[in-house]
């Protein structure tokens, strides 16, 4: 693993820490592609259960590095943000964020592609592209289905600076911590105990529905979950809620 990520598995919790401090954690080509690669890859891994990303250094993610910023590479750069800036929408395993500092332009677009965000109080957020002569193309996407398009046109134009009181107003973040990577780590430990079947299942199906209409999102629905009606973890957590006790998913074993 190279130097600017680090990895640590804690039970079925793996940790993705970026380690850019000297560069406010910026998104260079190889960071990028670093943190595609680690993720999808802990979505095959059935002993990954949830995802928690977080960074050291003062700064959560300053967005893209500008020093690459135009580049001969600007189509692989392009391709490297593309498949990074849709992890949320791709990805069928929680990614929890924990947000200390500042996530501007690319850093909130990292944040609204996890599915769960912890932020502290010195947190802050926003698309912050506009103040450069540029728009948030490829965050775009992600921020809206996070915060609804009207707002997000909104930052995209003023490129406003907010808090983490404002973010969860808005639905970016979910809650805020004096500890926000304590609390994002039991946020990842709690949903990585549920049952695998039905997270990926569920996870998959809003993926799926996104865009389409009620009638087709429902046909989708009542496939999907007709299958997990047949799974053995929901047969053992029926038996667990009767019998008061921990359910011991099958998916597991």
């Amino acid at each position: 693993m190279p130097e600017f990520l680090e990895t640590n598995q804690t039970g079925r919790v793996l940790t993705v820490s970026m380690n850019r401090p000297e560069k406010r954690n910026a998104l260079h080509a190889d960071l990028c592609r670093s943190l595609v690669r680690t993720i999808e890859e802990a979505e095959r891994d059935p002993h990954v259960g949830a995802i928690l990303l977080r960074a050291h250094g003062s700064s959560f993610c300053a967005g893209m590095d500008l020093s690459e910023m135009p580049s001969e590479n600007t189509a692989e750069i392009d391709q490297l943000h593309e498949q990074l800036f849709t992890l949320g929408a791709r990805v069928a395993k929680p990614i929890v964020a924990a947000v200390l500092g500042p996530a501007l332009g690319g850093g909130t677009g990292l944040v609204a592609n996890c599915h769960l965000v912890v932020a502290g109080e010195k947190a802050t957020f926003g698309l912050t592209e506009i103040r450069l002569g540029l728009w948030p193309f490829l965050v775009y996407r992600a921020v809206s289905a996070a915060v609804g398009e009207r707002r997000t046109m909104e930052l995209s134009l003023t490129g406003w600076i907010f808090g983490p009181r404002e973010a969860k107003e808005m639905g970016l973040i979910h809650e805020i911590a004096d500890d926000a990577e304590g609390r994002a780590e039991e946020v990842a430990h709690n949903v990585a105990a549920w049952s695998p079947t039905a997270i990926r299942a569920g996870m998959s199906f809003a993926h799926e529905v996104r865009g389409l209409s009620w009638r087709d999102s429902g046909e989708i629905a009542r496939k999907v979950r007709g299958e997990v009606f047949q799974s053995a973890d929901l047969r053992e957590g029926i038996r667990a809620f009767q019998e008061k006790r921990r359910p011991k998913w099958p998916s597991l074993e």
